[in-house]
């Protein structure tokens, strides 16, 4: 099993000078190998048709990207589990203080509480944090996941990691979907729906 992870949103908490009100985490996660391939390259092949030079990005791309994007997907065997966090509703002096403490905590409980999903996966992250950070969270989230569930933790740019922009496209659908200031907010969210197993509203 392989399975991906991005986040929307940053973890700040000036929620009236610009940071965001929703911070969302989600995993795309692939059961069969071989489904992973044939999607990473039917990634490339739309990239190619539309002319999408770079990665894509939820927060960039114009909506008949996104549509594209969505379409050329959604054939393949994946599902999709995402926590989404209010973040005026945290509390804790410590989450809303350390920013990398709010991202582990946030990932962690996701697939701590994956009702089951997760069995041996190889877990890919989007590489962002420097090395200590990123040798912390692998670490931690072996100990705090059952037994069994998670083989590996490794991070890679998404620049040249397809199924790690499936993750970010995937993230960013719920993401809007919280976003009644934004027209159409559910629009690519209610596309990839078929495959979202569990959107879970921290509180």
């Amino acid at each position: 099993m392989l399975v991906f992870i991005d986040e929307s949103g940053d973890p700040g908490f000036k929620l009236t000078k610009g940071s965001s009100p929703f911070f969302v985490v989600a995993l795309v996660a692939f059961p069969e190998v071989d489904q992973s391939v044939s999607a990473a390259q039917a990634i490339d092949d739309v990239a190619k048709k539309i002319g999408v030079k770079n990665e894509f990005k939820f927060s960039s791309s114009r909506p008949e990207v996104r549509d594209a994007f969505f379409a050329c997907v959604m054939p393949f065997h994946f599902c999709v589990r995402a926590i989404a966090i209010e973040k005026d509703k945290i509390y804790s002096p410590h989450l809303r203080a350390e920013k990398d403490a709010f991202y582990a905590f946030f990932v962690k409980s996701m697939l701590k509480f994956n009702g089951g999903l997760l069995k041996n996966a190889k877990v890919i992250i989007d590489g962002s944090g420097d090395r200590i950070f990123k040798a912390e969270i692998a670490s931690y989230l072996k100990r705090h996941v059952a037994e069994g569930a998670i083989r590996s933790v490794r991070f890679s740019n998404s620049k040249n990691d397809r199924l790690v922009q499936m993750a970010d496209m995937c993230t960013g659908a719920i993401a809007r979907s919280y976003r009644t200031d934004r027209a159409e907010a559910d629009r690519w969210h209610q596309q990839l729906r078929p495959k979202i197993e569990d959107v879970w509203n921290f509180k």
